[in-house]
């Protein structure tokens, strides 16, 4: 299938759509692997082997307890965060698991085998699923690779998923995998982004093999935003210190109640203030394991709705917009950052573990950046300068997590990329879209310097502040 806006905005679970939605989808569909082939009742016992990034971060990034979720059934967009919470109270306390949810089965964390210095082939966050029987006879067997976003490949179909991706991809009304060819399809047809990507979508099967209609569309990515409001504002009512031992003090409640009495008139010099709350409300709910959507990942899941809450409040026009208007630029905004995240996924990655947090940051950057120029009225040409300027300044941006926790420098670097998407679309909106470095240009350069870059800076919290910090 191709990639659609609905692949890159996912509703899930923190804190890392690489490290903890994608293991939980992992698991899951191992599970669903193992009733398909009638063997779930033999299960005697389960070995889980975690590699590369996945071990190495893994504690801090709730991958093991993911993978537990996993192994119960559940799947990251579906359970809530109550349930993650009783599951895993649960599991602590009698040391044991319900495989796919029907079958006692003792297993821990503490069972997981970790390998933390061996990186897999195809991708450096592999983990290795097998059951077998009471006699101990292999009964069944998978390794998955978590390659960002959530996003799974199974070993053994990467080409067959290649091959179904090159094929659907080419059945598309308007094709695109460049810059240049999503800005051509814009100037033959005298179309938007967010056009362009809504007539892709259109006819992009669902999962029961049906096309979405447009009022369907429409709905579900108002559905992506309304998720994404309510993770905000459940982060403004959680105070204290997030878990993990950095003992890293939520700001978002505090922040509120001091915006709420300075700025009673909502006056447009307290826009960065609100964009910052924004951003840091999302993170510290992910850095929780709350209920975020992966925008285009976990890590980065606070940029795109920070910036979106500018367009909708500080953006010209908006001053006195009906709900329809706002709720024409969520979906605009949404379609034509999607387009540039095709962008990233299919010429580069947004994996910190495989190119650093450029690619998660740095993409959601720039996808907002587009959105946000889109909604302001930008050209296409325009548009792409946007996305390209919020990458550029992305460019070498390492991922070195401190504790392997989704929380420092993870938190206010969503901040900070948030205000530099704003900036970006300023400065292309200012111009006339011609400028000398292409989008397409700074995508390739991402993932040269991401190919180049140590994997002590790929989310392995073996370098940079990682190492340099002292945790407690």
């Amino acid at each position: 299938m191709a990639i659609g806006v609905f692949d890159l905005f996912k509703v899930g679970i923190g804190p890392s759509s690489s490290h903890t939605v994608g293991p939980m989808r992992a698991a899951a569909v191992f599970v669903e692997e193992l009733r398909t082939e009638g063997c779930l009742d033999r299960v005697a016992s389960i070995k889980v082997d975690l590699y590369g990034s996945l071990a190495a971060t893994g504690r801090g990034h709730g991958t093991m307890t993911a993978v537990l979720l996993g192994l119960e059934g559940y799947y990251p967009d579906l359970i809530l965060p109550e349930e993650v919470e009783s599951r895993l109270a649960v599991m602590a306390e009698s040391g044991s698991i319900q495989l796919a949810g029907t079958k006692p089965l003792s297993y821990a964390v503490d069972d997981m085998i970790l390998h933390p210095l061996t990186v897999l082939d195809r991708h450096t966050n592999g983990m290795k699923f097998a059951v077998s029987d009471e006699a101990g006879e292999l009964l069944h067997e998978a390794t998955f690779y978590s390659v960002g976003g959530g996003f799974i490949v199974r070993e053994g179909e990467e080409d067959a998923a290649l091959q179904e991706l090159d094929e659907t991809h080419r059945g598309l009304p308007l094709p695109f995998r460049t810059a240049a060819e999503l800005l051509k399809h814009c100037s033959d047809r005298g179309l938007r982004f967010s056009e362009v990507m809504l007539i892709n979508e259109l006819d992009t099967l669902k999962a029961d093999g049906v096309q979405r209609s447009e009022e369907e569309v429409r709905a579900g990515l108002k559905h992506i935003w309304s998720v994404m409001e309510g993770c905000v504002e459940s982060s403004l009512h959680r105070e204290g210190l997030l878990p993990g031992g950095l003992k890293v003090r939520r700001r978002a409640p505090d922040w509120h109640d001091r915006l709420l009495k300075e700025d009673k008139d909502r006056d447009p010099k307290y826009w960065q203030e609100w964009v910052n709350l924004i951003a840091l409300a999302v993170n510290e709910e992910n850095a929780s394991g709350g209920r975020v959507v992966t925008a285009p990942t976990n890590g980065a899941a606070g940029i795109i709705p920070a910036v979106l809450y500018y367009a909708l409040n500080y953006a010209p026009g908006m001053e006195n917009a009906s709900q329809e208007d706002k709720d024409d630029v969520v979906v605009r905004f949404l379609l034509a950052a999607g387009a540039v995240g095709v962008l990233y996924k299919e010429q580069a990655s947004i994996s910190g573990a495989e190119v650093g947090c450029q690619g998660e940051v740095g993409s959601a950057s720039s996808m907002a950046a587009a959105g946000l120029a889109e909604v302001m009225g930008g050209s296409p040409a325009q548009v792409e300068n946007a996305a390209e300027i919020a990458m550029e300044h992305n460019l070498g941006l390492t991922c070195d997590p401190i504790g392997g926790l989704v929380q420092v420098p993870c938190i206010e670097r969503n901040a900070i990329a948030a205000a530099k998407a704003i900036n970006a679309t300023k400065m292309a909106l200012w111009g006339d879209g011609e400028h000398r470095v292409s989008l397409d240009e700074v995508i390739v350069t991402m993932r040269e310097t991401g190919k180049d870059m140590s994997n002590k800076y790929k989310e392995t919290a073996m370098g940079g502040l990682a190492v340099n910090v002292v945790e407690c």
